[in-house]
């Protein structure tokens, strides 16, 4: 599946942003108080836009904390439906909400890509218009399937399958899959000792 730069920075922010909302499961080393929300406030906000480079950011407060954990909440829908009509519908609502403005532009470095939110966005109508347009590609596609969580029991965090069979299983190979791996291995080794 071929996707363009500006997508893949979509989507990789997208999953992000979905994983930021505390798990409904923690995992067995969570404490006791639950999972911490990765945008717990107007801080966690400006780091996320930082480390995912959202141009035009200028000012945040509580109303962009809570129109970004809205839309949060909307992509995560996108990611739990069951079918691609839902899918679709979730992200035209998202994006219709955002006031879509298409244009071309060639910024920091990049080659000429896509933004699709108008000039002087809010932050959630940013993410809800690039991220929900990425979405859509992934939709149109008809690779709505690779929009996943991952299967360890205690995880559960969002990613896109962009493996060439879609066989991804686990956010992280390195973590849940390892980790999983080892315990079947063990698991074995258990029962053939006996």
């Amino acid at each position: 599946m071929l996707i363009p730069h500006d997508t893949r920075i979509a989507l990789d922010t997208v999953v992000d942003l979905v994983n930021t909302a505390p798990q409904d499961e923690p995992a067995a080393d969570t404490p006791a108080d639950g999972p911490a929300d990765g945008l717990a406030d107007v801080a966690a906000l400006y780091a996320f836009a930082q480390r995912h480079h959202i141009s035009g950011v200028g000012t945040l407060g509580e109303k962009d904390l809570t129109a970004v954990r809205e839309v949060r909440t909307r992509f995560a829908e996108v990611f739990a439906a069951p079918e691609a009509r839902t899918a679709a519908d979730l992200v035209n609502r998202l994006v219709a909400a955002a006031g879509t403005t298409p244009q071309l532009t060639d910024h920091d470095g990049y080659d000429w890509h896509v933004h699709y939110f108008a000039p002087d966005a809010s932050i959630g109508d940013h993410l809800a218009a690039d991220c929900g347009m990425a979405l859509a590609f992934i939709i149109v596609a008809g690779e709505q399937d690779r929009l996943r969580r991952c299967e360890a029991p205690d995880c559960g965090r969002a990613f896109v399958d962009l493996s060439r069979n879609r066989s991804r299983r686990y956010c992280s190979s390195r973590t849940c899959g390892n980790r999983l791996h080892v315990a079947a291995y063990r698991a074995r080794r258990r029962e053939a000792a006996g």
